[in-house]
């Protein structure tokens, strides 16, 4: 889903229009991910696939997620490499997560990876994300969940990774934070909204003191499959469509600078 409709004008000179394209929507998604409170300094990652490539972007380690730009992003290869200039390096514990499931994946073109308060709460839990409320039970059907093996300095991480996400959109990695995957920015950016907001009802809800209200098997189960039907690639609720309204948000809160 595009940005803005970008012409010949707009593209730097020698850039492929789908390269710059994608620049500019993952650099919104950077942006986007700080203005809703998900970032963590320099630390956790967002990739995205360079249409018709086998080249992959990823943010400049060091920089913070709001001065992250279009420009400034850095074109890798598939074992992280980086391709072409760069005044920045990248981070290779964070693109060893990303480029195993890009590679295992033709479908995902973004993984977005959060070390949010929320997000770790319940990845701490024993139990995961718990069917307590309708936005919970209607991803369930599609979380999986990965065990901490350490930090992720080791490819040999890589084969479990694939393995446990599946065919998922959502990864819970237990005692680290989340992580969403789509076939475009603005879709990993939708899937992780929804498990944001989950985990944060989650957290609320357990900390009320009181007892909590647990639904019928039955109803858990009716929810659930719903979930699956409402963001399957033909459901009524197609992840990213909310995406030009959230560069809208972006635009009128920080200004077009990704762009740059």
């Amino acid at each position: 889903m595009a940005v803005t409709a970008l012409d010949d004008r707009s593209v730097p000179q020698g850039m492929a229009q789908a390269e710059w394209q994608a620049r500019c929507d993952l650099a919104a998604c950077y942006q986007l991910v700080d203005l809703y409170g998900w970032s963590d300094l320099s630390g956790t990652h967002i990739s995205a696939r360079i249409p018709g490539s086998e080249h992959f972007l990823i943010n400049p380690y060091g920089l913070l997620f709001d001065q992250i730009t279009a420009s400034n992003l850095v074109k890798v290869d598939q074992e992280g490499n980086v391709v072409g200039d760069s005044d920045f390096p990248v981070n290779p514990a964070g693109f060893l997560i990303h480029s195993c499931i890009h590679h295992a994946r033709p479908d995902v073109h973004c993984v977005l990876h959060t070390h949010t308060r929320a997000g770790n709460a319940v990845a701490m839990q024993r139990d995961g994300l718990l069917p307590l409320n309708q936005k919970a039970l209607i991803i369930l059907g599609w979380v999986a969940y990965h065990d901490y093996e350490g930090v992720v300095l080791d490819a040999s991480e890589q084969e479990s990774l694939v393995r446990d996400l599946g065919d998922n959109k959502i990864l819970i990695m237990r005692n680290h934070g989340l992580m969403t995957c789509g076939d475009s920015v603005a879709a990993a950016f939708v899937w992780m909204h929804r498990a944001e907001a989950a985990c944060r009802y989650q957290v609320d809800g357990l900390a009320g003191g009181v007892p909590l209200h647990y639904l019928s098997e039955a109803v858990q189960q009716k929810t659930i499959e719903q979930g699956r039907r409402i963001f399957a690639p033909n459901g009524h609720a197609r992840s990213g469509m909310e995406w030009p309204s959230l560069l809208t948000q972006l635009e009128r809160e920080r200004g077009t600078s990704y762009r740059s």
